[in-house]
C-alpha cells in the first residue's frame, strides 16, 4: 500500500474572515506561516518519498516550508489537487453570497452535489465532479509512488472528499467533522482505496503557540 500524509494548507487572510477562495490564488497570512512551520518541524524526521502540493500558492508555501527539511525530494505540483472551483462566488463572503445569490446559496447549504454555482472569473464545478476530481488526483499519485510514503498538500475540500471516500460517507450528507488548517491526517491507499488511519492531529500547532507565548 501507499502511505499517503494529506495536508490542509495554512491560514489565509480570506480564511480568517469566511472569504470563498476556490481556484482564486492566495497566499498564507502571518498566521498561515507560523502553521507551516510548525507543520514541518513536526514531519522533519518523517519518512517521505515524495511531497506533492496543488498549485495554488496557500498549497506550494505550506509544501515549501515541509519540503526544506526534505531536500532530496522533488516538490510536485498538480493544479487537479486544486480546491473546488465556486465560479461567481469566490472571493465573497459567505453573507454576501447569500444575498446576491439566494437560490444557489441555498442549493450549496442543502448539499445539492449536482448543483452548479454561477459561472464568474473561474470555473464552477458540482460537488460530485469535485469529489471524482479529488479522488482521482489522489489515486494517480498514490500509483505513481506504489508502497511509498507521500505527502499532498491540498484544501480543505479535497480532505473531506477524503474523509468521506475512507469512512464510506455520502456525498451528500453533512460535513460534520473538521478539517483544520496544517492538521496532519493520515491515509492508506490499497488496492485503489483510502483507509483512514489518523484524522485532525493538530498537537504541533497547539505546541508553536505555546512557544510563542513563552
Amino acid at each position: 500500500m501507499t502511505r499517503i500524509l494529506l495536508i490542509r494548507h495554512g491560514e489565509t487572510a480570506w480564511n480568517a474572515v469566511r472569504r470563498l477562495q476556490g481556484h482564486t490564488d492566495i497566499p498564507l497570512n502571518e498566521e498561515g506561516e507560523r502553521q507551516a512551520e510548525a507543520l514541518a518541524q513536526a514531519l522533519a524526521e518523517e519518512k517521505l518519498d515524495a511531497i506533492i502540493s496543488s498549485d495554488l500558492a496557500r498549497a506550494v508555501q505550506t509544501a515549501q516550508a515541509v519540503a526544506v527539511h526534505h531536500p532530496h525530494i522533488r516538490l510536485h505540483t498538480d493544479a487537479g489537487l486544486r480546491e473546488r472551483g465556486y465560479g461567481a462566488f469566490e472571493g465573497l463572503l459567505y453573507t454576501e453570497i447569500a444575498e446576491r445569490y439566494p437560490v444557489e446559496f441555498a442549493e450549496w447549504q442543502a448539499r445539492d452535489v449536482d448543483a452548479v454555482m454561477p459561472a464568474g472569473a473561474r470555473m464552477a464545478e458540482s460537488f460530485r465532479q469535485f469529489y471524482q476530481r479529488c479522488q482521482d488526483g489522489i489515486a494517480r499519485w498514490a500509483a505513481r509512488f506504489p508502497q511509498q510514503s507521500i505527502l499532498i498538500v491540498a484544501h480543505g475540500g479535497v480532505l473531506e472528499c477524503a474523509y468521506r471516500a475512507a469512512c464510506g460517507l455520502s456525498i451528500d450528507g453533512p460535513r460534520d467533522f473538521q478539517v483544520k488548517n496544517a492538521s496532519i491526517n493520515r491515509f492508506a491507499f490499497s488496492d485503489g482505496l483510502l483507509v483512514l488511519e489518523q484524522w485532525g492531529d493538530a498537537a504541533h500547532l497547539q505546541a508553536a503557540a505555546r512557544d510563542d507565548i513563552v
